[in-house]
């Protein structure tokens, strides 16, 4: 009996000690929980009670380089449901399907769906979103937004790019500089029930949003506008396939224009434009063929796509022979029409050939057979060296994305039939962006630089965050052939295959081109010309490409003469002032103009006129107040600061 006593003893004393250790551990165990651990507890209590809303923050602007908006924001709003707080759901549905252009099934299954919160529409209106919030329906939330909204339209949109329904950039610009441009939403915390339900009169806590960062680009909407004007009317004229336009400072790599014709419509990106839907006339669009339509319409030929050069090619040919020193300008060649090399007969493109004529003269006439000689005087090797140093191989950089690069041989499989037709620009492919950088750094003394649209990034307050810089190659080519490459292109312009690029008052050089496209048999050719100014001292450089032209093809025939519109144009608007030579004062009759007509006039209105004509000096003789004979006559043509003498009453 007492040893019965003593093991209940004994269990007592075990339950008690594994009581007491239980309690022991339960209250260390309750001591970290409210004291160590009280603040996480605390936030995940409130967090239950808690319903978060994003507040948009809105996207930050594009502008071009003289400060014009190209690319900003339009207040809309985003309507979403609260399953928990609907009271009326049919009401609901009827209200936001009527108002919303959606189905009612498609409503229906956001507005029952149990869960916090569910977005319905965003990018509406803001009239619409008023006219639902005067309905006062229960568990149905308005909050503002931003849409994007571009106010040119078409104007530069496979450069600017545009945004997706989140407000997040999809192609150009706006994907490229997304993290300046997007800025930081903010959020409304609204307190609730167990049950989900917003509790009346509770306080909101409210995080604002941070604006995005603004971007400062080199476009300018005026040069770019003409340019655009000038590749419609191309198109028009010449029922091309496409156009294409780059308009650069060769100093530094800002580019002023990038036109890839035709554009697409930024506000209503996702439409085909009108040509694109010509190419599947009475063809059935499925999903997926719509969608590499879509990428089509948006891609940038300029920057995305490669070609044959042509004899615009010429320009780096003639440059690695004059960097190698193996050519002089008053060397002698002979075309005869064609050039045997191998067992490959070349033609110029002159089949008649040009006969006797020096370097320089080959270059005017951009005759093959020329430059399929320098060609093989530079060689294999040191012709892969210039491509290498002006940038031919690598991807320029610039800062949009989707650039690609050039498709050479590779340099142990080139033998002598490739050599002579690299030499004039075919059988290999390259960006017209990788011609037009390596074609500035032998205008502008052999800096290789990187083009780009992207400026500066600036605060919603006018403050500069980020200066973009980008970097430079010096010594791609020697000053000096620099110097000669000018010289021998503004040649070209003057007495050679691009004369219809000519301008009078601006020295102009440049190089035209007329490409064969695959297969040579299809008779569809790229017409092109690249050219720059002034040459003494190049301050935008261009090159325009017309893609399948009917009739006339020839480069120097269509596309010189664009570019001297354009330089006609934005040369004088750039700040490059005319200067005229004598022989082109005479030539042209510059500065001439009709005399008016003085006689009659009192002092008051000859003072008037004056302002208006070019006169030099003007010799009044008698004391009255109405002129009674001139000299010159009216109507008689006279040059500028010719003079005038009046005969006063």
């Amino acid at each position: 009996m007492a040893r019965n006593r003593t093991y209940n003893r004994k269990n007592i004393f075990i339950i008690v000690i594994v009581i007491t250790v239980i309690a022991i551990a339960l209250t260390v165990r309750l001591g970290w929980l409210m004291i160590a651990r009280s603040e996480e507890y605390s936030e995940r209590a409130q967090a239950l009670h808690e319903r978060e809303r994003a507040i948009k923050a809105e996207r930050g602007k594009i502008y071009d380089r003289n400060g014009i908006e190209i690319a900003n924001n339009k207040p809309v709003c985003t309507i979403s449901v609260i399953h928990s707080q609907i009271k009326d759901p049919e009401r609901v549905i009827t209200v936001l399907s009527d108002l919303l252009g959606l189905s009612e099934d498609k409503v229906r299954k956001r507005v029952e769906k149990k869960s916090s919160i569910e977005r319905i529409k965003s990018n509406v209106d803001k009239e619409i979103a008023d006219k639902i919030r005067e309905y006062d329906l229960d568990g149905v939330m308005v909050d503002e937004d931003y849409k994007r909204f571009y106010p040119y339209g078409s104007l530069a949109s496979k450069v600017i790019g545009f945004t997706g329904s989140d407000n997040q950039g999809i192609i150009g610009l706006e994907v490229k500089y997304d993290q300046f441009l997007k800025g930081t939403d903010g959020t409304i915390l609204t307190l609730t029930t167990a049950y989900g339900v917003e509790i009346p009169n509770a306080a909101e806590d409210r995080i604002e949003p941070q604006a995005g960062s603004d971007l400062i680009t080199s476009i300018d909407v005026n040069v770019q506008e003409f340019a655009e004007q000038l590749a419609y009317k191309l198109m028009d004229a010449k029922d091309a396939k496409n156009v294409k336009f780059i308009v650069m400072n060769p100093q530094n790599g800002e580019i002023l224009a990038n036109v890839n014709a035709p554009e697409f419509n930024l506000n209503d990106p996702y439409t085909l434009s009108d040509e694109i839907l010509l190419q599947v006339e009475g063809e059935t669009l499925t999903d997926q063929k719509k969608n590499d339509l879509l990428n089509q319409m948006w891609r940038n030929a300029c920057i995305s796509d490669t070609y044959e050069p042509g004899s615009t090619f010429k320009i780096i040919t003639a440059t690695a022979a004059l960097e190698e020193g193996v050519v002089k300008l008053t060397d002698g060649f002979f075309c005869p029409g064609f050039k045997t090399v191998e067992d490959r007969i070349i033609r110029c493109h002159k089949t008649t050939g040009h006969g006797s004529q020096t370097f320089v003269e080959g270059i005017k006439n951009s005759c093959n057979p020329v430059f399929m000689e320098i060609g093989a005087r530079v060689g294999v090797e040191r012709m892969y060296y210039y491509f290498e140093r002006l940038g031919l191989f690598h991807k320029t950089g610039i800062d949009i994305p989707g650039e690609a690069n050039s498709i050479m041989h590779k340099k142990e499989n080139v033998g002598a039939v490739e050599l002579a037709t690299m030499s004039f620009g075919q059988s290999f492919q390259i960006t017209p962006l990788q011609l037009l950088s390596a074609a500035s750094a032998i205008v502008n003394g052999g800096t290789l630089v990187v083009p780009h649209f992207g400026v500066e990034i600036r605060s919603a307050n006018g403050e500069v965050v980020r200066s973009l810089e980008y970097e430079e190659t010096k010594g791609a080519v020697s000053k000096e052939t620099s110097e000669t490459m000018k010289m021998l292109l503004e040649a070209v312009v003057s007495e050679g295959t691009g004369k219809r690029a000519y301008l009078p008052g601006f020295r102009i050089g440049g190089k035209t081109a007329t490409s064969e496209k695959l297969p040579r048999s299809s008779n569809k050719y790229i017409s092109s010309f690249i050219g720059f100014a002034p040459v003494n001292d190049p301050q935008v450089i261009a090159l325009v490409l017309i893609d399948e032209p009917t009739g006339i093809y020839y480069g120097g025939a269509i596309a010189a003469p664009v570019i001297s519109e354009l330089f006609d144009n934005i040369l004088p608007y750039l700040g490059v002032e005319a200067s005229y030579s004598e022989s082109e004062i005479e030539k042209y009759n510059i500065g001439s103009f009709e005399v008016p007509d003085f006689v009659g006039k009192s002092k008051k209105e000859v003072k008037d006129l004056l302002k208006v004509y070019d006169f030099g000096e003007l010799y009044p003789i008698g004391e009255g107040e109405i002129v009674k004979e001139q000299f010159p006559l009216p109507g008689e043509t006279v040059g500028k600061d010719a003079n005038l003498i009046l005969y006063y009453e």
